[in-house]
């Protein structure tokens, strides 16, 4: 069985949940995984790995800049073992022409070209949102009209199912 390390960057904690449901899978399936964010773990790649799968949220248009920042620096590692990228965002959620831009500017950006690529709905955690971001959400979800508006609940668009499918699929590939 294969030692998967997922690596990860989240700001609201969605990335982080499909970290830990993607490492279960691979779990269930015989293998060993180990998740880790980024900010906390560092940005090296512990040695001994078969594979490697990134997650990445997406704010304001863009993935965060020390998910980059790991891409690059482990660039060769990444290319040299199977490895995947799995985006998070509300563009993926209804505007998949978003979502897409967002992984080819990361793409261009880090210089990587994962051979698995997903797109992964995110939430709107409003009750959790302190009141300025609330609103900002709350207005920037009336505007994309995809979007849930009721500031009193917490909505997450992530479809489990496409993860499950997602790591099996990799799985597949080992």
């Amino acid at each position: 069985m294969a030692s998967i390390y997922i690596a990860y960057g989240t700001t609201e904690g969605q990335t982080a949940r499909i970290a830990e449901f993607i490492a279960d899978v691979l779990r269930a399936h015989g293998h060993e995984a180990e998740t880790a964010d980024i900010k906390d773990a560092g940005d090296a790649i512990p040695s001994g790995c078969d594979a490697v799968m990134v997650g990445a949220s997406v704010h304001m248009s863009k993935h965060e800049e020390y998910v980059k920042d790991f891409v690059q620096k482990n660039r060769e590692t990444l290319e040299r073992l199977p490895s995947a990228l799995f985006s998070v965002s509300l563009a993926a959620h209804g505007d998949a022409e978003n979502a897409e831009s967002y992984v080819e500017a990361f793409e261009q950006e880090t210089g990587w070209r994962p051979s698995q690529v997903a797109l992964f709905g995110g939430a709107l955690l409003y009750t959790q949102y302190n009141f300025i971001k609330r609103l900002v959400m709350k207005r920037i979800a009336g505007g994309k009209g995809a979007l849930d508006t009721d500031t009193s609940r917490d909505y997450v668009y992530t479809e489990w199912d496409g993860v499950t499918r997602f790591a099996e699929d990799f799985m597949a590939r080992l």
